[in-house]
């Protein structure tokens, strides 16, 4: 039943056709060759003319020709395919709110425990080749599931335009090969920053699936059989996303120069130089000493401390003062 989306039964697709070929043809030969009693072809050439498909003509006895297909069918298709689209969207919307209900009344359908490098794998594939918007990472070193580099589904979501927004412990660059890994992953478009440590592995796809351990892995865990969580909307999802956010804030950007040079790695690095007064008033900051107390001590006008403060956030390439701070130590200024 080919035209059953147009609305016709199996009889009426048949005789239709057998129309569409005869040109014109009465209700007798109609029933020879499609085996069906006249009587019933009577009743579908009738529906067949009610529903604009075929047309009487006036002699005796009587004859039917077919409506041109693309005149009588197309619309009817079109009508069909635009209701089915219709159906289907509403489908989806009943199935969310069916999966939103029940995630709701069984915490099975909020939490699924992934047990294995392997499964972990194909669960991190998997919600990459389906994100739409944005990927959230805690990259920690000492891969379990997928060695550095081997990430291909990031570069294709990049290039679907898909935002990645990843965080890179201080160890793991100390991973063979990953500095350049993670310089082909900026120059492919992550926005990629830095922190001394990171609490826990974690992706996000979303904002509305995350994936991270529920016991320890990797060589300090067990590498054989990874416990991995994926939980869905809940407020421990908003809680990840919040904990997320909170280490991008204070971490370092990296960034690739013309060479390929990654800087923000926390790699060792001489102390630069800093005036006597900038490392007073650093300390002071670090302290948290607020400006005006700050301007009270030094006896410095309050703007002066907030000009030179910001001198040393664009020196240190520091977005926010608890860059600056981490930044500072890192370079020694303290």
């Amino acid at each position: 039943m080919v035209l059953e989306i147009a609305g016709l039964s199996a009889d009426e697709e048949s005789v239709y056709a057998l129309l569409v070929g005869f040109g014109r043809a009465g209700a007798a030969d109609l029933a020879e060759r499609d085996g069906l009693p006249v009587a019933r072809v009577d009743a579908v050439l009738a529906s067949l003319t009610a529903k604009g498909l075929a047309s009487p003509t006036d002699g005796t006895p009587r004859l039917y020709q077919a409506a041109p297909p693309d005149v009588a069918l197309l619309p009817r298709l079109k009508r069909s395919a635009d209701a089915l689209d219709l159906a289907q969207h509403e489908a989806a919307r009943l199935i969310e709110s069916y999966r939103d209900t029940m995630r709701r009344r069984d915490a099975g359908q909020l939490l699924e425990v992934i047990t294995g490098a392997e499964a972990l794998r194909q669960h991190l594939r998997q919600i990459q080749t389906s994100v739409r918007e944005e990927m959230l990472w805690f990259c920690k070193a000492q891969y379990v599931a997928m060695p550095s580099g081997s990430n291909t589904e990031e570069f294709d979501a990049l290039a679907r335009g898909v935002r990645y927004r990843v965080l890179y412990e201080k160890a793991f660059f100390d991973d063979e090969g990953a500095v350049d890994n993670v310089v082909a992953g900026v120059r492919a478009g992550e926005v990629a920053r830095a922190v001394p440590e990171l609490p826990l592995r974690l992706a996000i796809a979303d904002r509305a699936v995350a994936v991270f351990p529920l016991v320890a892995g990797g060589p300090h865990g067990s590498p054989e059989e990874p416990t991995t969580a994926l939980v869905r909307d809940s407020n421990l999802l908003a809680a990840l996303i919040a904990l997320f956010e909170r280490y991008w804030e204070d971490a370092v950007p990296l960034d690739v120069d013309d060479t390929g040079e990654l800087s923000g790695t926390d790699g060792p690095a001489a102390p630069d130089a800093l005036a006597p007064t900038d490392r007073r008033l650093l300390s002071l900051l670090v302290a948290g000493v607020a400006d005006k107390a700050i301007a009270s001590q030094m006896q410095l006008s309050r703007r002066t401390v907030q000009r030179r403060i910001q001198g040393m956030m664009e020196r240190a390439n520091a977005a926010t003062r608890m860059q600056l701070a981490w930044q500072a130590a890192r370079r020694g200024w303290l």
